[in-house]
């Protein structure tokens, strides 16, 4: 979604999601404002390093914030919730991919394959610690982590 519309929405009353764009290096004082605005939930976008992703983690449990990741380590970690493509199954495609072009295909006359197998999963402790109730829905579709 473009900030406009999201500041639209915003102005609309339709949504209470403050608006904003990326920044490097991390603006940290954002969760900080976030808790202080009383924002119900975040999303942790994928980023590449995981110690930026994980201070974030660490001040998401700090301002208690909910938040969802992009993968289920984060869970492991204490993160709320993890919905992402499978890791392990990406870099198995990953070693299909090399062997080919090894064996002569060339790059460009591959198929850009998408994600089919997913990780969920929900660490019920920081749910619990939140004050969130998860629904037994999801608790069965989803791996949990205690």
């Amino acid at each position: 979604m473009s900030r406009d519309r999201t500041s639209s929405l915003n102005r609309e009353g339709e949504t209470t999601a403050p608006s904003g764009s990326p920044r490097w290096p991390p603006n940290w004082s954002t969760f900080a404002e976030a808790a202080e605005a009383r924002v119900d939930a975040l999303f942790q976008f994928p980023n590449p390093t995981f110690y930026e992703n994980r201070k974030r983690l660490e001040l998401a449990a700090k301002y208690r914030l909910a938040a969802m990741w992009n993968a289920r380590e984060f869970v492991e970690v204490g993160g709320l919730i993890g919905y992402g493509a499978s890791p392990l199954v990406l870099n198995g495609r990953t070693a299909v991919y090399v062997d080919k072009i090894l064996k002569g295909a060339k790059p460009a006359d591959l198929p850009v394959e998408q994600p089919t197998v997913f990780d969920f999963a929900i660490n019920r402790t920081t749910a619990n610690t939140l004050g969130i109730n998860i629904p037994q829905t999801l608790l069965a579709t989803a791996e949990v982590i205690e």
